[in-house]
Order: C-alpha cells, then structure tokens, then sequence
C-alpha cells in the first residue's frame, strides 16, 4: 500500500493547449492517504475517469507529477505501479472458470496453490458466486460479469492501491448495496488504499470515508460524508450532494442580513461583512421549516410524496426554494410562509463558500 501524491498535476487531450478551458484536468496538488477509501464524485466529463487513469499509469499528464510513496512514477508503466483496477464493464476471460479468472492475478504472480485457493474461496463468498467457480465465463450474464472483474481487481492482498472506475454501472440495484457493503469490509480488514469513481451520490457517501468531489476539471471539495453536507465548499457540491440538493438563492449580504429578491430579509447564523462578486446563501431543504404566517413568504407550486417525506416545492420572491417535510407532519393550506435556521445557512461570493465570523 501507498500513500499517493498528485504534485502540480493538470492535463489536457491537445497537444498545445493554450487556456484553462483546454484543460480536461485543471491544476491541481492533493495527497490519497495510506489506506485511506475515497471516492470521487461528480458529473460525467468531470474529469474523474482521466484523473483514475493517471493515477494507474494509463494516461501521463501534461505537467505535474505522480508520486508513491516518496517514489515519482509519472513515468512508470501501469504494471510497475503494483494497482489493481476495476473498470465500468466486465473485463474477464470467457473460457476461463469463474475460479480460474479470480485465480489468475495470483497464478501470475507464482503464488503457492493452498493460498490461491483459500483467497480465492474468500472473495468468491464476498461477491456470491462461490455456487458457480467451476462454471465458465462464458454465457454468464453482464452483472455476474462484472462481479468477476470486481473479485479478481480485490483477490490481491500486495497491491499499492484498487481503482474501481464505476464497477456497479452493470450491477442490480440490490447486488450494489451487498457489494458496496462487502468493500467497506474488504477495507476494514486489510486497509488496501482504495478509490472509487462513481456519479452516483450515493455509491460515494456510503463507500468513501473521504469524498473529493469534481466539478470542470476542479477538486472543489475533499471531505466526509458530513462535511458536504454541511458546509459544501462550493455551490456545485451543494446542489449535487443531497436529494434534493441545496437551495441556493441570490442575495445581497450585509453583515448578519442577507436580502433577496423583493426585499425580502433573512437572518444569518454569523457576520459576513459586505462581500463582493455574485453573491447567494445556501440552505438544505432539511433545515426549511413551513409555517402559518412566521418567516418568508412561500408560494407553493406543488408537493412529492417520496415515502419517507415529502418534498414541497415552491418559491421565495420568486426563487426556488425546497422544504423537506417529514412523514406525518400535516401540511395545510395555512402554512404560508418558511423560516430558514440561520445556523445553517451558507453564503457563497462566485461559488466559493465564506466562512462566517461572530454575530
């Protein structure tokens, strides 16, 4: 295992690129800790999937360099890097046996026949195909595929890192669950560093214990779970993590005031003095709060009942604005107006989060 460094990394698909838009990856220095499980999420044409590939040695970027360890291998080819990597479809062998292909990474590497069975027999029960190791390849379908790549990507005990490119993109809805479960698992137990590449939010936040979300060619954020949640750094993180994602409004600030369209006049949980640029707050959903006459004035346009809440839509001086009401709570025609919990409130000046001072 390894702890991997991106060192002034950018990288562009042309050969003279001449400004920042022609950089697919734009600049970038970060540090994938020892043993650490991160997933990078974002959009697709973000950036993420030639990000995995310069890590892997697929792709050598324009400028920069890729260190393990303290060992530069910009320059070294996929098979000296010691990575495992999974990819979006199925990479296996058709006239192999499911064993056969869970076996080879081992086989090539002359590890000894007792070990290579008893790893194997492991992974087999973690991806549940330990019923059909003696059955070929051939003819099985496109999930049980995939869950072979997966199982010989994790069958490998030595490796620096495991790069997963959205291995689930194939994979049942329930089967992603138990898998994602069974990585965590793999993760605990042998601490291998592992990244993950997925669009999909969910995938990500249960998977990761560090997300670095991506957005244009940009890290915009790397944290937990909890802290994009929170305190997205910037609004594309607000809007991308959550279902729905955070309300993001125009605004003027003034120190512990934000006005919106209308006149309108919210409260800030901190001070924030004058900022410049495009200025907006941000709020979830989850901290909106319905009321019968107390806050904002609230015009509803329509209501979703998702189950375990419902989502109401509507707007604040004539901005979007989503409230997430939990199951049970009555919702009447009274209920007019919302409050936001100033505490919980974000102000962002050209996308970028500010960090509030005292009241």
């Amino acid at each position: 295992m390894a702890r991997i460094t991106l060192s002034n990394l950018a990288h562009s698909y042309l050969a003279k690129p001449a400004t920042d838009a022609d950089f697919a990856l734009k600049q970038m220095d970060h540090v994938w800790q020892d043993g650490g499980a991160y997933a990078l999420l974002g959009a697709s044409g973000c950036g993420k999937t030639t990000l995995l590939n310069i890590i892997s040695g697929l792709v050598r970027p324009s400028q920069g360099r890729v260190l393990f360890g303290n060992q530069d291998m910009t320059d070294a080819e996929t098979a000296a890097r010691n990575i495992a990597q999974v990819f979006q479809f199925p990479v296996v062998y058709d006239t192999m046996t499911v064993r056969q292909n869970l076996a080879f990474p081992l086989r090539n590497r002359g590890k000894d026949a007792a070990y290579i069975k008893a790893r194997v027999d492991q992974i087999a029960a973690m991806i549940g195909m330990e019923t059909i190791l003696d059955r070929r390849a051939q003819g099985l379908t496109a999930d049980a595929k995939q869950k072979i790549s997966l199982g010989r990507g994790m069958v490998r005990e030595d490796v620096n890192a495991i790069l997963f490119d959205e291995p689930l993109t194939v994979i049942d809805p329930h089967m992603k669950w138990e898998l994602r479960t069974q990585l965590k698992s793999l993760h605990r137990e042998f601490g291998h560093t592992m990244i993950y590449v997925t669009h999909d939010q969910t995938e990500a936040l249960t998977f990761a214990d560090k997300v670095v979300v991506m957005y244009d060619g940009h890290v915009v954020q790397l944290g937990t779970p909890e802290e994009l949640f929170e305190a997205p750094a910037h609004t594309f993180v607000g809007y991308f993590i959550g279902s729905p994602g955070m309300n993001i409004l125009d605004a003027q600030v003034s120190g512990t005031r934000a006005q919106l369209t209308g006149g309108v006049e919210v409260a800030l949980g901190h001070g924030y003095g004058t900022p410049k640029g495009r200025v907006q707050i941000g709020i979830r959903p989850e901290y909106v709060t319905l009321t019968q006459g107390d806050g904002l004035p609230f015009a509803l346009t329509r209501i979703e009942d998702v189950g375990r809440h419902r989502i109401v839509r509507g707007t604040v001086g004539g901005q979007l604005v989503n409230v997430v009401v939990p199951e049970g709570q009555p919702l009447g025609a009274d209920l007019t107006h919302v409050r936001f919990a100033p505490e919980r409130i974000n102000v962002y000046a050209d996308d970028w989060r500010i960090a509030g001072g005292a009241v």
